[in-house]
């Protein structure tokens, strides 16, 4: 079950599009609907019918939308967050600030787009949306949203304007949302930006109220979504191919270093400090998405920046010497860090991204010493040698891709395909060891508390290589028992292990769950106390919170049939205590 693409544009009422425009000429604009749905007088609604509160629809898909400019005195200002009420600390907004301007040593002129991510204050209001959380649950992690962190979709515009002082116009429409939906939100932003520079605030809430009445993002729904005169088809079904809602264009970003993909694969499977030095936000957060998403279906437990400035609020973190570079992947663009982070291990330097068709000069695999100064070479600097032999067969496809001048999507295709190929081959073998870990069904008594899982035994799991290693659905040679070794101590494997457990854990619970709704439980309580009966009753009902607390794997039915059984149990009681229990939690 899976938000999939693709994100298609099409014709639409142009309604909101003609009242922002009559607002922003001074007339008297009448109040905003979505094209297709009629006003209600009950702002609360808002015409949804859908019984959410205003901003709730909003919510499900942005935190809010921030505009960034440039003062004389101030430098880069937050000047609007809207909607008004939307929260922001102090310490996020200037991350905002910074982020949303690509670094003065980028002479981006023009439009340009890119993405940043920053760390969520703590201290937060867990959000309110139960039902996309549970929805959520089962997403494939590149989906998820992101529970600790801000992602920010930036459409930075730069241009000559000899009325101003500087002499330039420079402005970014920023979206904050906790969603990586990383293509669409660039595609909302391609749409409705441009027309913002041009008639200014009420345009944009215009656009605010039109995603304020979007359908919530469920899995396994066409949704379709008007945005200022425009309806962009997001198709959510699993046989639609995925690429189109969140991912970049795969080969485009490998492209200068694709020569070196399966070892930045290793680097980023193992979890290694990598930096990306790139000459603008866009190509810089691109490629750190690329690297992220080459792991998958895997996810990447530790931070990625993609893109990272000086002033970024974990840039001392990040960049002191008195301790090991952390797990972190940045995107850079500014010199300076060739300098301050010239001591980490991996240091990839790319040149300008060439357009689709265009093959850049394959970049070499150099000695990090090589990387003083700031006029470096593009180049991966690194002295890691990798645990796999390099797979030329990959390496000839693309290369014959290129001659033949295949479309970069058909590129992207092909490489998606061999790093999905890679991680499944790698990650079967773990998920395999893990599955036997269950303890066996026949274990579970509705009497007994749910079996433990077994331990991981590191020593254990590389046994079973042998039989059934990743040479069972891999042509690729090497040290794979080496590869696994290194992964076992890294921040994914942590990230992933916990993962596994929590679900195994909850499936335990579910099958304790179903056993006990398999009981007689009326025959149990004529052979035991008030007092037992009373215990159990309010055990049953804790394990009806936890199976909805925590959404736990239950067949339909068990959740009813549970209920019937305490609802019995508490009847076949004396009155005084079914007054108690009645009103003791939910039943």
């Amino acid at each position: 079950m899976a938000l999939r693409g693709p994100v298609g544009l099409g014709p639409g009422s142009r309604k909101p599009l003609d009242e922002a425009v009559a607002a922003a000429e001074g007339h008297e604009a009448p109040a905003l609907v979505a094209p297709g749905v009629a006003p209600e007088d009950d702002e609360e609604d808002d015409g949804r019918g859908r019984g959410l509160l205003r901003w709730d629809g909003f919510s499900a898909w942005l935190h809010c939308v921030c505009v960034v400019g440039f003062d004389l005195e101030l430098g880069q200002a937050v000047e609007v967050i809207y909607p008004q009420h939307s929260k922001l600390t102090d310490k996020e907004k200037t991350n905002i600030c910074y982020l949303s301007f690509p670094d003065s040593n980028s002479g981006c002129l023009g439009d340009t787009q890119f993405c940043f991510r920053f760390r969520q204050s703590s201290g937060r209001r867990v959000s309110l949306h139960c039902l996309l959380d549970q929805f959520d649950k089962d997403l494939p992690v590149y989906l998820k949203k992101d529970p600790a962190y801000f992602y920010g979709y930036v459409y930075f515009r730069q241009v000559r304007d000899r009325t101003l002082k500087r002499g330039y116009f420079q402005k970014s429409l920023v979206l904050i949302s906790k969603l990586p939906y990383i293509h669409f939100f660039h595609t909302v932003l391609k749409q409705i930006a441009p027309e913002y520079f041009e008639k200014n605030e009420p345009y944009l809430e215009a656009a605010c109220n039109d995603v304020d009445r979007w359908p919530a993002p469920v899995p396994g729904k066409t949704l379709q979504l008007p945005i200022m005169g425009v309806v962009m088809k997001v198709d959510t079904h699993i046989s639609v191919i995925l690429p189109t809602v969140h991912e970049m264009d795969l080969f485009r970003c490998f492209c200068p270093v694709f020569l070196h993909s399966q070892m930045l694969w290793e680097l980023v499977l193992l979890g290694e400090p990598l930096v990306v030095m790139a000459p603008s936000p866009s190509e810089s957060s691109e490629t750190v998405l690329a690297l992220v998403n080459c792991i998958s279906p895997l996810k990447y437990f530790s931070d990625f920046r993609p893109y990272f400035t000086i002033h970024d609020s974990e840039f001392k973190e990040y960049t002191t010497r008195t301790q090991a570079p952390p797990s972190v992947i940045l995107g850079v663009t500014n010199p300076f860090f060739a300098k301050t982070l010239q001591h980490w291990p991996h240091i990839i330097r790319i040149g300008d991204l060439k357009p689709a068709g265009e093959i850049p000069k394959q970049v070499k695999v150099k000695k990090l010493k090589n990387l003083k100064t700031l006029d470096s070479k593009p180049g991966v600097y690194t002295s890691y040698k990798p645990y796999l032999s390099r797979d030329e067969e990959i390496i000839k496809q693309l290369q014959k891709g290129v001659q033949q001048k295949r479309p970069s999507e058909a590129q992207s295709v092909i490489l998606r395909r061999y790093f999905l190929e890679l991680t499944q081959s790698f990650i079967i073998p773990l998920e395999r060891y893990v599955a036997s870990l269950m303890p066996l069904q026949k274990s579970i008594s509705p009497w007994k508390s749910p079996p433990q899982l077994r331990q991981f035994l590191p020593e254990e799991f590389m046994k079973t290589l042998e039989k059934t290693g990743p040479q069972l659905t891999s042509r690729i040679k090497g040290d794979w028992i080496g590869l696994y070794r290194h992964f076992l101590k890294s921040p994914n494997f942590d990230g992933w292990f916990k993962a596994r457990r929590k679900e195994m854990t909850q499936k335990l619970e579910a099958l304790h769950l179903e056993a006990l709704c398999e009981e007689d439980l009326l025959l149990w309580i004529h052979k035991h106390t008030e007092v037992e009966t009373v215990d159990l009753v309010l055990k049953l009902k804790n394990k009806l919170l936890q199976a909805d607390r925590e959404c736990l794997p239950v067949k339909p039915d068990t959740v009813e049939k549970l209920r019937t059984h305490i609802d019995a149990i508490i009847l076949a009681l004396p009155e005084d205590l079914q007054g108690i229990l009645l009103k003791t939690g939910m039943t």
